[in-house]
């Protein structure tokens, strides 16, 4: 027996020690002398949490179904469609009120106009139960950390309630409350409403809500152990459910470049691999678009040009937008954003913040040259839906003299000098990045749901 024991754990060093050579060939091939950073191990099976199929069914479900918002015309699925790389394809989304879906989706007319745009640019879901993943949002709003006792950080401090098993559950519970995404107006329906009272009065609202439907009382009851009725369907079930799909939805590690860092000849073409070594090595990449996850989940600024109405602080005179600061309140941290995953990047356009550039030469040239290309902007390239109420405030920011200084003296990357050939390599090796099979999700967008809504 003991013999059989060393011969398996000879066998295991074995196979750690030739993966552990591969991958060191990769890099030395890889880099042909001009990569200074090393390549990232492959994603595997092991790099993401665990999840709870039947919370995973039951939280596609809840994903597409419009009853989670306060006017019922609008899910997570709006937003973060199937159809559009797990995003809307817009710089600025319109939220709830909102018309149709993805590029086309148009502000409605007359009562229903939203008071605004949505501030940011659609983040991503993929990878996003990768066991690195620590911070979610452009500003970093939310993050695993125990400070106020129930595992995470976020905008509802210590009134978060417990029992959230991931950072995408922990996610999931606040497009809900937001008056511009999926909310409402409070004098619209009383789930806007209870948020002007606190923000954890929104979510035993919506639990409510759905608790009332039939089918969803079945489910629960069949999914969670402890709801054994409607009134023990609480939103941490419902937030558990929707992180659970999430997670297990929108894995990517297919891609040519995860081919080829698990050692498959011609996965990637010359000019990617030429890419490969910019990325890595002289263009500096990699020093912020790092690990697995091509991110250090940290926050830089760019001096992205602003336009929209900014994610304003109550206290901000104009339409702005701080970053990072407007969570820290440290001065160190403003017009900082968080570096985003780069997974699937070809297909997750726009690009940035607030989503300024419609392509990846825009975004890549913009790196190189922040000043410059802040100066040499074009505003015609973003992607917004036309609103006469919204178009003379739109750019009104890039009129301030005294925001854009700001906006300039905080610059995280040195100007740096590229070919356009070394530009289109740096493109191909990005979308060596694009996992076809990610993109179709794993158990797809459902037909209909229980509530009986229409989906998007």
């Amino acid at each position: 027996m003991f013999g059989n024991i060393g011969r398996l754990n000879f066998r295991k060093v074995i196979a750690k020690a030739l993966l552990g050579t591969m991958l060191l060939a990769i890099c030395f091939e890889s880099s042909n002398g001009l990569a200074s950073e090393p390549l990232p191990a492959p994603i595997g099976p092991h790099d993401f949490q665990a999840h709870i199929e039947k919370r995973a069914v039951l939280g596609r479900l809840l994903f597409y179904d419009k009853i989670l918002s306060g006017n019922r015309n609008i899910s997570c699925g709006t937003c973060h469609s199937h159809d559009h790389a797990t995003a809307d394809g817009l710089s600025l989304g319109v939220g709830e009120g909102g018309v149709g879906l993805g590029p086309n989706r148009q502000f409605p007319a007359g009562a229903d106009m939203p008071v605004k745009r949505v501030p940011r640019n659609a983040n991503a879901l993929f990878n996003l139960g990768h066991k690195d993943f620590r911070v979610l949002f452009h500003d970093g709003r939310i993050s695993i950390d125990d400070l106020y006792g129930n595992g995470f950080n976020s905008p509802a401090e210590e009134w978060l309630p417990e029992g959230l098993t991931s950072i995408a559950a922990a996610q999931a519970m606040f497009p809900v409350t937001s008056r511009i995404e999926m909310a409402g107006d409070p004098a619209e329906n009383e789930v806007a409403a209870s948020r002007r009272e606190r923000i954890d009065h929104v979510w035993p609202k919506i639990a409510r809500r759905v608790s009332a439907v039939l089918e969803y009382q079945q489910r629960f009851a069949e999914t969670y152990d402890d709801v054994n009725g409607p009134g023990d369907i609480t939103m941490v079930h419902i937030a558990n459910a929707l992180g659970d799909f999430i997670i297990s939805e929108w894995r990517s590690n297919q891609a040519p470049f995860d081919h080829y860092l698990a050692g498959k000849k011609g996965a990637l073409s010359a000019q990617q691999v030429a890419g490969l070594n910019l990325f890595f090595g002289a263009a500096g990449c990699s020093s912020c678009h790092t690990g697995a996850l091509l991110t250090d989940q940290k926050f830089h600024a760019l001096a992205l040009p602003p336009f929209g109405p900014g994610r304003i602080r109550p206290f901000d005179p104009y339409a702005r937008d701080v970053g990072r600061m407007g969570e820290t309140d440290l001065l160190a941290d403003a017009y900082r954003f968080r570096t985003p995953s780069l997974r699937n990047v070809e297909k997750t356009a726009p690009y940035g913040h607030n989503g300024a550039y419609a392509t990846l030469e825009g975004i890549v040239r913009h790196h190189l040259d922040p000043i410059g290309a802040l100066a040499k902007w074009d505003r015609r390239q973003v992607i917004l839906p036309r609103s006469a109420k919204f178009a003379e405030t739109d750019f009104a920011v890039l009129e301030d003299a005294r925001e854009m200084m700001r906006l300039r003296r905080r610059i995280d990357v040195k100007p740096l000098k590229l070919s356009d050939g070394d530009v289109e390599a740096l493109i191909a090796f990005l979308t060596s990045l694009t996992d076809s099979e990610a993109l179709k999700g794993r158990l797809g967008k459902p037909k209909n749901v229980p509530s009986g809504l229409p989906i998007d």
